[in-house]
């Protein structure tokens, strides 16, 4: 199968650069996968929606991990030119009083080891090694702990690149899921960010249940496709965990017949990722996932899916082809481009069921 298979159209003017005025008033397209049908809806409509096309009180299953402020800008030592990192996972605390950082670079090929930037705060980092097929990343030891309270204060939130602009003070409230508990995340979890305590207390009452895993959003989730073949692309590894109580919910609903909603591709990967194909159990505890799911992939535990529209040729979008079928996605999202449809991580939803 190759990667351009998945590729479309999208006018440039469609790539929602801010979100909403208020948060859950997206548009949301919901697709029937058995009838190949589409409805078009708000995100406000949610509780209703389910109520009418689930015969049980559905389960939901979100992704609670949240966004660290991973964007930094370092000034080059040699050549005073400023470049910039995304933090991906800490490595090791090296030592008092340093610590090193897996990270994207800005123009990775030209950040060689011994390569020295200063950061906010007067912190000094080197880009200290590569690993095996680095691509875009590299190993940088800072000189000073860059733990999540320094983050804070001093870095970015990471928004993706196709937002063509720099952060704001709003960004850090609404790229950010009302219920992110769990720190670690290089990107956000998309579909969340739709979420209200108000629609989540309407879910509630009626009879949709929560539940919250996690997975801290990395390389896997948002490097390119970079091969012509996809079964030749390998994701990286993600880290997740699931607790006792959420993995005996998901199974319970899952005996008494009642469909499970996948919140987020990321909820999918680790719901997907957990399960025991030989036990009928999700396992318990932390787990990492480096699955890559394409058509052809057979689902265990996910009945239906809110997610955002995703970029062409993405692992992403290849997901949902996998669950919708990628004609029928592509027809979609085409359907979303004539009606205006806002794309990627402030856009509108699509609830495929």
């Amino acid at each position: 199968m190759r990667t351009k298979d998945f590729s479309f159209e999208l006018p440039e003017h469609l790539i929602a650069q801010y979100p909403p005025a208020e948060r859950g008033q997206s548009r949301l397209m919901v697709l029937d996968r058995e009838k190949r049908s589409r409805e078009h809806h708000i995100v406000t409509d949610l509780p209703d929606l389910l109520k009418s096309n689930f015969q049980a009180p559905p389960l939901l299953v979100f992704n609670n991990s949240r966004v660290r402020k991973a964007r930094l800008l370092g000034l080059s030592q040699a050549t005073g030119a400023q470049v910039e990192f995304l933090l991906i996972n800490k490595i090791k605390d090296a030592g008092e009083p340093g610590t090193i950082w897996r990270a994207m670079v800005q123009r990775a090929k030209r950040r060689r080891p011994g390569s020295r930037y200063v950061f906010a705060d007067g912190v000094e980092g080197e880009i200290s090694g590569t690993e095996a097929d680095a691509g875009e990343f590299r190993i940088v030891k800072f000189a000073k702990p860059i733990d999540d309270e320094w983050l804070d204060k001093n870095g970015h939130i990471p928004l993706p690149p196709y937002i063509k602009r720099s952060d704001t003070a709003a960004d850090n409230e609404r790229y950010q899921t009302v219920y992110a508990d769990v720190t670690g995340s290089s990107a956000a979890p998309t579909a969340g960010l739709h979420f209200t305590r108000e629609l989540l207390d309407r879910l509630g009452a009626a009879g949709i249940g929560s539940v919250f895993v996690t997975l801290h959003v990395g390389l896997g989730t948002f490097l390119p496709v970079r091969v012509e073949n996809i079964e030749e692309h390998k994701m990286h590894e993600e880290v997740y965990s699931i607790d006792d109580e959420t993995a005996s919910r998901i199974e319970n609903a899952k005996a008494a017949g009642r469909k499970i909603i996948a919140v987020g591709t990321t909820s999918v990967r680790t719901l997907e990722s957990a399960w025991d194909t030989e036990t009928g159990k999700l396992r318990r505890g932390e787990g990492s996932t480096s699955i890559f799911i394409y058509p052809g992939y057979s689902f265990k535990v996910v009945d239906a899916l809110l997610t955002n529209f995703h970029t062409p040729e993405s692992t992403l979008l290849m997901l949902v082809s996998a669950f919708a079928g990628k004609e029928f996605i592509l027809e979609s999202y085409a359907e979303a481009v004539r009606e205006g449809y806002r794309f990627f991580s402030y856009g509108d939803a699509m609830l495929i069921h």
